[in-house]
């Protein structure tokens, strides 16, 4: 019985993990996409602060993503195979973003 707890509160944990890491994929990618090129400029703030907000934001959903991933792997949920592969291409997102803001800065 308390491997089969251990078993749910591990894929629960995976489930929870993998939630949390796309929501701040999520934030990231509005930031980027919504709140830098629009709204900032609408307040009057420097298009220079999206990269030095986003970059950070970008590593710590990279971090939740390879934590789920690493979840995911060890409660061998059964959507794994779903799951690792959407984490995957989430941070090579990140990547391509975060390649972006570094590029931003240095012009």
């Amino acid at each position: 019985m308390n491997d089969s707890l251990s078993s749910t509160t591990q894929v629960d944990s995976s489930t929870q993990m993998f939630s949390k890491s796309m929501v701040i994929s999520g934030i990231r990618c509005l930031l980027s996409y919504i709140v830098f090129p629009w709204l900032l400029p609408l307040l009057g703030v420097a298009g220079s602060v999206g990269p030095l907000i986003g970059i950070p934001i970008a590593l710590v959903a990279i971090w939740f993503n390879l934590s789920s991933i690493k979840r995911f792997m060890k409660a061998e949920h059964r959507l794994r195979k779903i799951v690792i592969p959407i984490n995957a291409a989430v941070i090579a997102l990140l990547l391509i973003l975060i390649g972006i803001d570094i590029a931003e800065l240095i012009d």
